[in-house]
């Protein structure tokens, strides 16, 4: 082919890989250094370099049961992944005549090609301003080359970028414009993992079991085989439609077919993957099934990961609704809590939107992200997690007397009060956020002392939100304000009583 063929990278020992307070890793130093705490990057980057690293610890050792999975424990999984990434060190190298994730033949060569950056979500849209030179960079070292054909595999943006001539699969498409990635969707879904101690931790803590595969019966074509040891030969054959049906294709699905050639790729749309109206669902995902048809959890900078906790833990629900379910966390936090002390729910994801036939992050559309560390005792009984869903409930109706008063203010005084009362709402959980994981903390607190504690907190928040929108310097304005001002008392004088 001639393309980048005379460049040497091979992932599994050049730095390529964000880790916070550390900088770059290769990929055998995931699974060598147990002090690795967690990774670096964009939210998008930490799913799917966290999907890549599932894959391979997949490939390397994939468990029976729970009980082989206990006896794995993190430090086996690792010792087993870093003699798999030993023996398959020749698939991870970057460039050459089989380069990684990338599909080195005549027909992918000839089509277009464009920076890398292009096909990633977080491209702005045509007519976008732009905001920082990171939407328009198009040098790429090695390293961002590495991360951002990972990120490529299940978060490329959907729209004309690819080259639609190229198709490599006979009597397949051609379709106007490319489906977005399975690990994106139309809005962004909303992904979540458990995260441990370290990196070697909450790998261990998110791999499935071949029991877990066979009954979730979502894959049927069970964990599968890793791309980078199979790549399809075109985007209907018999190893894409193999990848469409299991795990592997899920957390590598090669949703484009690329080639790097220098600082651009070559790229088509490459295996379509069915999306969660159709079944197809990565085990990250929180999807409810019970509607019809099938609503997943999607990125909302507006209402950040922190604020569905209780629809991510709908399983501890036994005797209320269980509508939504998140594979990765229902089976993850179970386990968790019976083997470690302590660990932590990521939630994270960008969300992007649609304009002129492109899809990417425009106007508010953001990467969002959150942490929530929860102890193993709290999740033993279902007590937790009722004094938190009573909690969550309390902050909504809290948050909609702070909407409902601040309308009403601007009402009296004769304006459109909706933009207001929104953007009231909005500062309103913004500084809740703040105070979250001590909520978290406060519902262990059998007495309510906490709770009622924390009450005070939130309800000082809703009144700074109402002041700050509905100002009452003329009489007027202090009219409105007396007349309009949230009656929060009910929301601390319950608890006292």
């Amino acid at each position: 082919m001639g393309i980048n063929t005379e460049r040497y990278f091979n992932l599994v020992e050049e730095e390529w890989i964000p880790v916070a307070g550390t900088g770059l890793v290769s990929l055998d130093r995931i699974f060598s250094d147990s002090d690795l705490s967690a990774l670096g990057g964009t939210p998008v980057e930490k799913v799917a370099l966290t999907k890549l690293f599932l894959a391979i610890a997949q490939a390397a050792y994939t468990p029976e049961n729970e009980n082989d999975w206990a006896a794995l424990g993190a430090s086996g999984l690792a010792e087993k992944t870093r003699q798999y990434l030993g023996e398959k060190r020749d698939l991870f190298w970057l460039y050459g005549g089989r380069p990684f994730l990338q599909m080195p033949v005549p027909k992918i060569a000839q089509a277009e090609k464009k920076p890398i950056g292009a096909f990633l979500p977080n491209t702005p849209t045509r007519n976008t301003s732009i905001l920082t030179q990171s939407q328009v960079k198009e040098e790429y070292n090695d390293a961002e080359k590495a991360l951002s054909l990972v990120s490529l595999a299940g978060f490329a943006r959907g729209g004309k970028q690819p080259d639609k001539k190229i198709l490599l699969s006979e009597g397949y498409g051609p379709k106007s414009s490319a489906k977005p990635g399975p690990s994106l969707g139309f809005l962004g879904y909303l992904h979540s993992f458990l995260f441990g101690a370290s990196l070697q931790e909450t790998i261990w803590l998110n791999l499935l079991t071949l029991d877990h595969i066979n009954d979730m019966q979502i894959y049927p074509g069970g964990i599968g085989v890793p791309p980078w040891e199979q790549m399809p030969e075109g985007e209907d054959c018999s190893v894409a439609k193999a990848l469409k049906e299991s795990l592997m294709g899920r957390l590598v699905p090669l949703c484009r077919f690329g080639l790097l050639n220098g600082d651009c790729l070559h790229c088509t749309e490459g295996i379509v993957h069915p999306v969660h109206k159709d079944g197809g669902v990565d085990p990250t995902i929180t999807v409810n099934f019970t509607e019809n048809p099938p609503k997943a959890l999607w990125v909302n900078p507006e209402k950040r990961p922190w604020r569905e906790l209780t629809s991510l833990l709908s399983f501890f629900n036994t005797g209320g609704s269980r509508s939504y379910d998140c594979a990765q966390l229902r089976i993850g936090v179970l386990r968790a809590r019976e083997k470690v002390m302590y660990f932590s729910i990521w939630s994270g994801g960008i969300r992007v939107s649609s304009k002129s036939g492109e899809q990417g992050a425009t106007g508010s559309d953001d990467y969002v992200e959150s942490e929530i560390l929860l102890f193993s005792d709290w999740l033993k009984t279902s007590t937790w997690f009722i004094q938190l869903q009573h909690e969550m409930d309390t902050l909504g109706a809290i948050n909609k007397a702070v909407y409902g008063a601040t309308n009403g203010y601007f009402k009296q005084l004769k304006v459109k009060g909706e933009k207001h009362a929104a953007m009231a709402s909005s500062l309103f959980w913004q500084l809740c956020e703040r105070k979250f994981q001590d909520l978290i903390n406060a519902c262990t607190d059998q007495t309510g002392e906490y709770t009622a504690a924390m009450r005070h907190v939130f309800v000082g928040y809703a009144n700074r939100a109402f002041n700050t929108f509905c100002p009452w310097q003329t009489s007027r304005q202090m009219e409105a304000w007396a007349a309009n001002r949230p009656n929060l008392g009910r929301f601390i004088n319950n608890l006292e009583k």
